[in-house]
């Protein structure tokens, strides 16, 4: 049907509620917003589905959330009497509506005889992980769209591991959730037994598995107490975690109060995305006033953790998720070799986007990097592969958009352990009279200069992801030489799972493909273009390689240009 048709059968559906109503008729004039809302469905990856709140078959609302639900319902039913029967974990951050897009989808599974434990409050994406392996439940749902915006929310499944669901299951999910054409036909059963609260002893042993996690307890006690740092939330769901792991070590931690409430405007940031300093402004201010030496800040569902620190100025520059990756990447492997402790099969896990600086420190200590595509995902894939074979033991995994993991406590982002770990590694460096700052300058001087820069180009309408994929597809038949004064050494396909070097030979890459081009550059550097697969953005990553900072921004501006040439060329 059109997207006409779509809007007239919603509009005229006597079960449609009064509110869904209204706000449809108040669109009726507007062309655009009608073939946005209805020209299309949205989409149910393997990260989910993530939208812009509102009525319609591309929105964010309970409709699409029990649609999706009736589709998870429907595999858990193909699987064992045994499996059916462990239930599901659903969490919530604070957005827009995420308390009743849980209920909803709760009453759903109940409806289908499926088990659902609920959190009585909010719960980050680690805890919901980590709540799935606690209670041998089938799978998880979060309800969240992470950093986004505040207009937006989004819905994620996890498999029984602790981890997104993987794509094979996601594709059976998918095909469920395709048959159901008629959205407000799915029924939920609110009231019903099988509904349940998470058992509070959850968060009792997921804080008890992270304490285990500290590296640096001679520190901490020496220098904790005295320890000036400032953590916000930025409104979302990591302020009770985050604080009662830092006080339980005994980390002084001082909170920004404005941005503990539970406020899904997010109204005193811009975009609740703590990568940005600006997201960390109230509490670098806050920082500056009680004179402290580090700021934290947590997203919504606390799988990312932005963090600023003093530089040799005694100014707060806020670091890139790839310096906090390497800051703590050095940090774990420095302390657990000094502590006798590092396995001999130890490996660490990145995204191949990441900072290209974490082989040269995976090399020094003698220790395996493993890359994959983009999403924690992947990550959690490679800790359930070493658990069964034995092969390798995960230390330490880490995405560019800061995300961190140390532990197999759970299977994605945990900005909860990331914050103890950055707390008690400042008290480290405090304890043997450095900064976090003079030692990332250390690491530089030791590897060389690496420069990581994240470009993001911005895209809108209903056909968004369909033209950012027709990009990256363009630039897999245009044969590129050089980025500014770097040549093209391979170039990777991850469609195809092939490498191509520049004399043309061809090799597989052996990792899950997705639709990315990556440019590997003379002397380690290397550009990558992808699609977002959350968001409407084509994402250009730049790691450039240079004796120091100056040269780097200078060789980094000259590969821009190239690279912008090569996209309006590809575009045309």
């Amino acid at each position: 049907m059109s997207y006409q048709e779509n809007y007239e059968k919603w509009l005229n559906d006597p079960r449609l509620p009064e509110a869904c109503r209204k706000n449809l008729l108040a669109i009726s004039g507007d062309e655009k917003e009608k073939e946005y809302r209805f020209g299309g469905e949205l989409a149910f990856g393997t990260a989910g589905m993530r939208g812009i709140i509102g009525c319609g078959m591309n929105m964010m609302n309970v409709f699409t959330v029990m649609r999706a639900t009736q589709g998870l319902a429907r595999y858990i039913k193909t699987l064992t009497q045994e499996e059916q029967a462990r239930g599901v974990v659903i969490s919530y951050d604070t957005r827009r509506n995420s308390r009743l897009f849980a209920e909803k989808a709760a009453s759903v599974l109940a409806k289908n005889g499926i088990k659902a434990y609920l959190f009585d409050d909010v719960h980050p994406v680690p805890m919901l992980s980590y709540a799935v392996r606690y209670l041998h439940a089938i799978a998880g749902i979060m309800i969240t769209a992470s950093h986004n915006p505040k207009e937006y929310n989004g819905y994620k499944v996890y498999g029984e591991d602790g981890a997104q669901m993987s794509p094979e299951a996601t594709e059976v999910v998918v095909g469920f959730i395709d048959e159901i054409t008629d959205y407000l036909s799915v029924e939920g059963e609110e009231n019903s037994p099988l509904i349940r609260s998470v058992p509070k002893e959850v968060d009792d042993t997921y804080i008890e598995a992270l304490s285990k996690l500290t590296l640096s307890k001679e520190a901490v006690e020496k220098c904790g107490k005295d320890l000036k740092l400032v953590y916000t939330p930025v409104h979302g769901s990591g302020y009770v975690p985050v604080m009662r792991i830092l006080k339980m070590l005994g980390i002084n931690v001082t909170v920004v109060e404005e941005q503990t409430t539970k406020d899904p405007e997010f109204s005193t940031v811009k975009v609740p995305n703590p990568e940005y300093k600006e997201t960390l402004s109230m509490g670098i201010a806050l920082a500056n006033k009680i004179k402290a030496d580090v700021v934290f800040g947590t997203d919504p569902d606390s799988d990312r953790l932005g963090v600023a620190v003093k530089d040799d100025k005694g100014e707060f520059t806020a670091l890139s998720g790839n310096q906090v990756g390497i800051l703590l990447l050095d940090y774990i492997l420095t302390r657990l070799k000094e502590e006798n402790a590092l396995p001999k099969n130890a490996a660490v896990v990145k995204s191949f986007v990441s900072t290209g600086m974490a082989r040269a420190i995976c090399e020094e200590f003698g220790v395996a990097l493993f890359e994959t595509p983009v999403g924690f995902k992947f990550i959690g894939e490679k800790i359930k592969q070493w658990e069964q074979d034995g092969s390798h033991t995960y230390v330490f995994g880490f995405e560019e958009s800061c995300g961190y993991l140390r532990g197999t406590h759970a299977r994605d982002k945990d900005a909860v352990v990331a914050s103890m770990l950055c707390a008690e590694m400042v008290c480290y460096y405090t304890y043997i009279g450095k900064t976090v700052y003079s030692r990332l300058m250390e690491i530089y001087q030791k590897y060389g200069f690496v420069l990581d820069r994240n470009i993001s180009v911005q895209y809108s309408g209903l056909n968004a992801m369909k033209e950012m994929n027709a990009v990256v597809d363009a630039l897999k038949t245009v044969k590129a030489e050089k980025f500014g004064s770097f040549a093209v050494e391979a170039v990777r396909d991850y469609s195809k799972d092939i490498r191509r070097t520049a004399d043309g030979r061809e090799e597989p890459l052996n990792i899950p493909k997705c639709n990315c081009v990556y440019y590997e550059l003379t002397g380690g550097s290397f550009i990558c273009v992808r699609p977002s697969g959350t968001e409407p953005k084509l994402k250009i990553y730049y790691s450039i390689r240079a004796k120091d900072e100056a040269a780097a921004e200078g060789e980094l501006a000259r590969a821009k240009a190239d690279v912008e040439a090569l996209l309006e060329r590809v575009k045309s």
